[in-house]
């Protein structure tokens, strides 16, 4: 599979799925991931919350971590989604950018921040972490 086969409203709608698991009883706002790796196989996340806030993961990073604890390292493309009823643009945070960095192209992966299956916003990695190390 290439950058070029990514099916952007499947993967969206693999995050809508996965947000339906978020765990966030504090911040009341709930987010999905859906990774999708070069071999097509497609890794999904939610925000998972802490009283303690800093060990709350965000459904990026979740689904990253699944995708590279079951061995996968070469990813085509994220699709995220935030909210419930009035679902907003979202795009992820410093950490995730940092980790999505560690393991893809920056002029090739691709960032979806989707507020529905019609409605989204693509992006590089690259363009979303510029001057990355």
């Amino acid at each position: 599979m290439n950058i070029t086969e990514i099916n952007a409203a499947g993967l969206i709608q693999a995050a809508l799925l996965a947000r339906e698991n978020s765990y966030s009883p504090y911040s009341h706002f709930r987010v999905g991931a859906a990774l999708l790796c070069t071999d097509g196989k497609i890794y999904s996340g939610c925000n998972i919350e802490n009283r303690a806030y800093g060990p709350t993961n965000c459904a990026e990073r979740t689904a990253f971590f699944k995708a590279v604890s079951e061995g996968e390292r070469e990813f085509l493309a994220i699709a995220i989604v935030g909210g419930e009823d009035a679902p907003v643009w979202c795009y992820p945070c410093g950490v995730c950018r940092q980790v999505m960095a560690e393991f893809c192209q920056a002029d090739s992966f691709r960032v979806i921040c989707a507020r529905s299956v019609s409605e989204y916003k693509e992006y590089t990695l690259g363009e979303l972490l510029p001057e990355m190390f």
